[in-house]
Order: C-alpha cells, then structure tokens, then sequence
C-alpha cells in the first residue's frame, strides 16, 4: 500500500456564523491517490478544502501531513481553484502565471532563474498550451485557463493537488481532454477532486468521499444508493 500523505482524525470545522459545516470528519490520503469529493452544496466540500491548506483552523481534531511514511509539519499541496474565482482581466501572461507556482508561500516577487523558465516551458508543453505562454490570460478560453492553472498547481512537483470544481464554465470537450490530463498525471501525483458532476467523476477516480457534513468514505470507484442518499439527502 501507498505511505499516508494526509491524515484527518476527527475534524471540527466551521465559521463564526455556522461553527458546525464539517462534525467528526476523518479521512486519509495516500500518495498516488485520486479522490472524488462529492456533495450538496453548502455541505462542507469546500471547507474540508480550505481545513487541509490551512486557510482555517480546525476547532477540533487532527490533520496530519506524511512525508516518506514521517510525520512532516506540511507537504507540498498545489491547488487549482474554482475558475470563477479567477481575475481575467489582471494583467499577466501565461507564462506569468505559471511561473507564480514557484513563488513560496507569504513572497509576493521572486526573482525567477532559467531553470525556473525552462520548467515552464516543459509544464506547458506537457498541458498542450505552449503556444499560448505570451498571451494575457484575459485572452484565454475557459478550458484554456484550466490547463494554465492546472500547469500551475503542479509546476513545484507536489506531492498532491487539489482541485475545486473544474469542470466549471468548460465545455465538454475541453472538460474529457482535461481529464485525460488528470489520469496521465496521477502516475506521479496524488489527486483530490471536488465536484457537484457525480456521474462524470466517477468513472475517473480511485475513491469517493461524499461529504454532508459528515463524510461517508467509499472505497474503490463504485459508489452505493446509500452512499448517494447520505451525501445528498439534503436535496432530495
């Protein structure tokens, strides 16, 4: 079996105005992984998102980060936001943006080397979008930022990337070629997916995690009736 790479025990988490979004959530993570989060919304995908990069702090429980089986204060997490979260009207190249995957964490400027370029070059070669590194972000299509962003969130070799709905505002053919994408990259790192697209997710991942604020754990790509009911029983 794959060494942990994350591994919440327990979690409570919430905001000032609703404390209880996630109650005694536990999941573990393991390199090589590739995790479907479903669920209705409100129902506390994205705060489990926003637990495990650290943006809020849990009000009780345990997340722990693994690193080579070792109990590591964090690892390396890419992240490819929600594609309605993003500014096209900034203005930053391709290449710009690509290349802020390498800026560390709290540093806003870095003074990047060619090293740092020639990875650039290589991440976009590898996502098709090349010819796109001179081009002002506003210019893109939607599935076109989603390779970008994608290129990213994985430009620093992480040992997992999360991603918040992309399928978001992309037609379906950008969406089965991105896709495609995903798989080729699971061979070397981890994956967690959060999507409302049940039927389209599922036949993808390795792993499903339906979350209503509890969280029902299915292991293997096949998901139950009652699985389904638990997460979305809210909305049925």
């Amino acid at each position: 079996m794959n060494d942990k790479l994350i591994e919440i025990e327990h979690l409570w988490a919430g905001y000032d105005s609703k404390p209880d979004v996630l109650t005694d959530v536990s999941l573990t993570v393991y390199e090589n992984n590739f995790l479907g989060i479903i669920g209705p919304n409100g129902g506390g995908k994205t705060t489990l998102l926003r637990a495990i990069l650290g943006l809020i702090k849990p009000q009780s429980g345990t997340i722990t980060f693994y690193e080579n089986g070792q109990k590591t204060p964090s690892i390396n997490i890419g992240y490819l936001p929600q594609i309605n979260h993003i500014d096209k009207k900034f203005p930053i190249s391709v290449s710009e943006v690509i290349l802020s995957g390498l800026t560390p964490q709290g540093k806003f400027i870095k003074h990047y080397s060619s090293d740092d370029k020639q990875k650039v070059k290589i991440v976009a070669e590898r996502l098709g979008v090349e010819h796109l590194l001179s081009r002002p972000v506003g210019d893109l299509s939607g599935g076109q930022l989603q390779r970008v962003l994608l290129g990213r969130a994985i430009i620093d070799n992480p040992k997992l990337i999360i991603l918040d709905e992309p399928s978001s505002y992309v037609d379906k053919l950008f969406e089965t070629n991105f896709y495609k994408l995903l798989s080729d990259i699971n061979h070397d790192i981890a994956i967690v997916l959060v999507s409302h697209d049940v039927r389209t997710i599922i036949p993808l991942v390795k792993h499903i995690a339906c979350v209503n604020q509890q969280l029902h754990y299915h292991s293997g790509a096949g998901i139950s009736e009652e699985c389904l009911l638990k997460s979305y029983e809210s909305v049925l």
